[in-house]
């Protein structure tokens, strides 16, 4: 089918376009590759160097001998939205398109107020775009699990039957973010159920947990076709961060206690996810949420992992527990649900000691390149955070 990735440059956008290429889709891309200036904003990057989208585009063309077909603008510009619509015509859309960042999102003031409307304005401008150009198109639209937060029940995929003074009734699962970008899904989400309903249009809001690996089949093809390894407070996770630390002989930093448990899912899975939800589709005014991750961990879980692994490597690791940053439970109840991939097929790829070994590896390849500024938590829930964050 026609397949319209937006944020075809980001860390998950880019390996997949790059998958359904070669799983034989017609492929576009949409970037304005904000991303890219909030890093520089922060003085982030990347551990590994990362070509320009049109680099990668004209890399994949030449390896793989197909096309992937490039848009250049920001989907706060409606025009710009309808004008690559009409022009690739998609069947399928898959919504990666956002500030992606917690930390981001709490910075300040105005990061707090960019990433709401930055959020939402693009996923309005989507959903209109659709009714006027594609209402048949099916939008796969990424989400979270911190959509739920960590009740003190389990989590289902999306809705949750309530009996209540007598009644029952389906209702979408109550929602506790724990950020200013959490919250940004949340109210994607209700915008996007709301369309379906009044619109006819279809979705499948893919709930994703945390994601983790550096190589795809596609981007080993050739170093040119590399995904982005973040590492930093911001823009990085505990698992990206704890590799690093082992390599540059930082000790890991766990934040509190380490008891923050979430769920984790290999790259390679999140694209056969999103193929899974596509060539699956829901019915016309349909909206259907999967939670999209295959196992859980807490924080210390991994830090100890990464530390069982780095030892065997010749590396001597420390686990130290810093203040928490966020403003979270740090030991609770966590049971999602997340049946509806595998009943669809999804063969998961697990968080594995040699996985951990195969990052390590790959991260002292290019241990030269480590900031060690930036890795440790500037950044408070609080608001306390250091002068000169502000400015933009």
């Amino acid at each position: 089918m026609r397949i319209l990735v937006l944020g075809g440059d980001g860390y998950l956008g880019w390996p997949t376009a790059m998958y359904l290429s070669t799983h034989g889709h017609v492929v576009g891309v949409i970037d304005n590759f904000a991303k890219r200036r909030w890093e520089m904003e922060l003085n982030v990057e990347p551990l590994m160097p990362i070509r320009t989208l049109h680099d990668r585009v004209k890399a994949w063309h030449e390896v793989a001998g197909q096309k992937i077909e490039l848009f250049v603008g920001d989907l706060r510009n409606y025009e710009l939205v309808l004008q690559a619509f009409e022009a690739f015509k998609p069947e399928a859309i898959v919504h990666y398109g956002e500030q992606p960042s917690a930390p981001y999102s709490m910075i300040d003031q105005s990061r707090a107020v960019f990433t709401q409307m930055n959020n939402l304005a693009g996923t309005l401008n989507v959903l209109w775009a659709m009714r006027e150009r594609c209402p048949a198109a099916h939008l796969v639209k990424l989400g979270t699990m911190g959509e739920y937060g960590t009740p003190n029940i389990d989590i289902e995929e999306g809705f949750i039957e309530i009996e209540y003074k007598g009644r029952k009734d389906v209702l979408p699962f109550p929602k506790q973010p724990g950020s200013f970008y959490h919250l940004t899904k949340v109210h994607d989400s209700h915008n996007i159920l709301f369309a379906c309903k009044v619109w006819k249009l279809c979705s499948t809001d893919l709930n994703q947990g945390v994601v983790y690996g550096i190589e795809t089949d596609e981007t080993l093809l050739d170093e040119r076709l590399a995904t982005s390894f973040h590492y930093d407070e911001v823009f990085g996770t505990a698992l990206n961060r704890f590799c690093v630390q082992a390599v540059a002989g930082i000790p890991l930093t766990v934040y509190g206690l380490g008891g923050q448990t979430r769920g984790f899912l290999n790259i390679r899975d999140t694209l056969r996810c999103v193929e899974l939800a596509l060539v699956n589709p829901p019915q016309a005014g349909e909206y259907r949420v999967f939670n999209q991750f295959t196992e859980t961990f807490n924080v210390l879980q991994l830090a100890e992992m990464v530390k069982g692994q780095s030892e065997k490597l010749g590396f001597k690791v420390e686990i130290n527990h810093l203040k928490n940053p966020r403003v979270e439970a740090e030991q609770h109840y966590y049971n999602p649900i997340h049946r509806k991939l595998s009943d669809l097929g999804l063969q998961p790829c697990l968080l594995s000691d040699e996985l951990v070994q195969s990052m390590l590896k790959r991260v002292q390849d290019h241990a030269a390149r480590v900031k060690r500024d930036i890795i440790l938590p500037r950044v408070t829930w609080e608001g306390s955070n250091p002068p000169g964050r502000s400015e933009r």
